[in-house]
């Protein structure tokens, strides 16, 4: 069930708001929201990780993503203060 959240709602989710945000936009307070279920949901599909090596890339991928939100968010926000 956690897999199927991840791939199917979570992930399209998680690049969509990343899309977004290299186009300029900032996070909403229901983004920061939903990023912190994503990592909460990640975390607890951790200790399956070492039975299921065949969801290493996808937990990997959500991973980049969730860094790379992160970083562009906080890029983003820099910009607004400093307009």
């Amino acid at each position: 069930m956690l897999l199927q959240r991840f791939e199917k709602q979570r992930l399209p989710r998680i690049v969509a708001m990343e899309q977004r945000l290299h186009n300029g936009d900032n996070l909403s307070e229901f983004d920061i929201d939903y990023l912190s279920e994503a990592l909460h949901d990640a975390r607890r599909f951790l200790p399956y990780l070492d039975r299921h090596q065949e969801y290493r890339p996808l937990f990997t991928k959500v991973m980049h993503y969730y860094k790379e939100i992160t970083d562009t968010a906080l890029s983003n926000e820099k910009l607004v203060m400093q307009g």
